[in-house]
């Protein structure tokens, strides 16, 4: 099965991406180890969760409405957006793939969700933090803090995000921000 997704994946993403896509499969497996969850899953996901990255907009609003997904004004201003849907929709129908726990994971990489699973938030943290993305003494704190407490890395992870759409002047989706409170809401919890 990976060798087909990874086959797949060279005929529909760019050399970089793969690369990143690599990473975060490796990533989402040394993660749950740490976290206890599957790693078999995890790795999974991470390798699916990007399928739809390269798709044209077009091609992902049609996908969207196929699926009946609810398509919010943000979305359609930035189609992009629904990549993560598209690449479960990828997972399911081209690879088989019938776990929800991972289907969701997919979903879920990019805004996250509120109440997401444990599997959801090591695909959105690695999506993230795969070495990939660069070091610096951030990131490198960051990957410190998701091998040890999940919530404080989505929450971390969201800031991080928030941060870099703000700088660079782009549209934040309501959702980022209900992850983000979510997550310091149970980080609060746990003190």
């Amino acid at each position: 099965m990976r060798e087909k997704v990874i086959d797949w994946l060279k005929n529909n993403v760019s050399e970089h991406r793969l690369q990143h896509i690599l990473g975060v499969e490796k990533m989402c497996e040394q993660l749950a180890i740490y976290h206890k969850i599957d790693p078999e899953k995890a790795a999974k996901a991470g390798l699916m969760h990007d399928l739809a990255k390269f798709f044209p907009p077009p091609k992902l609003l049609a996908m969207a409405k196929k699926e009946n997904n609810e398509i919010d004004e943000i979305c359609l201003l930035n189609p992009h957006l629904l990549h993560a849907d598209a690449s479960a929709i990828i997972a399911r129908e081209t690879f088989g793939v019938k776990d929800e726990d991972i289907l969701n994971a997919i979903r879920n990489h990019t805004l996250g969700k509120p109440e997401m699973s444990h599997l959801s938030c090591i695909v959105f943290i690695a999506d993230a933090l795969e070495p990939n993305r660069g070091n610096n003494s951030e990131l490198e704190k960051m990957r410190k803090v998701s091998s040890t407490n999940l919530y404080k890395s989505v929450q971390q992870t969201c800031e991080y995000s928030l941060q870099y759409l703000i700088k660079h002047n782009k549209t934040i989706h309501p959702r980022a921000i209900l992850t983000r409170n979510w997550a310091l809401h149970k980080v609060r919890a746990k003190h």
